[in-house]
């Protein structure tokens, strides 16, 4: 299926009745854009759409009429010339020695343990403050 550009033709006089329009439209898969143009009652959809099913669900919510379907071309695309770019050489990076470097290997975290180990605790000793004259 092709993009699509349909106009509808569309009797909303309540808010109410514009919000549900809006609603059922936006749930239909293929749906580009839409726009609605309040003062005439028309409303534009793009995408690659079908309309029959669109304005057979519409006509259960208000007055719907199909005006135009128009196949929209997509943009042109001009090509671009390629830049060279220098070629730099490559870099060796070696990375750091690290305890995770073997993935299979099994590696002890304190993270996932319900009591942690004492060697993350500290003993802070304040100086005694009190002080008698």
């Amino acid at each position: 299926m092709t993009a699509q550009k349909s106009v509808l033709q569309l009797s909303v006089h309540k808010e109410r009745i514009r919000k549900r329009v809006w609603a059922t439209v936006s749930k239909f898969s293929g749906v580009t854009s839409i726009a609605m143009d309040d003062k005439t009652g028309k409303m534009t959809l793009v995408g690659e759409i079908d309309v029959p099913r669109i304005v057979k669900k519409l006509r259960k919510i208000c007055n719907a009429e199909l005006v135009t379907v128009e196949v929209v071309k997509p943009p042109e695309k001009k090509p671009e010339p390629e830049k060279l770019t220098p070629t730099k050489p490559t870099e060796i990076v070696a990375f750091p020695v690290t305890q995770f470097n073997n993935p299979y290997q099994y590696h002890y975290s304190s993270a996932n343990s319900y009591y942690q180990p004492y060697e993350n605790y500290r003993v802070v000793e304040e100086p005694n403050t009190c002080v008698i004259m």
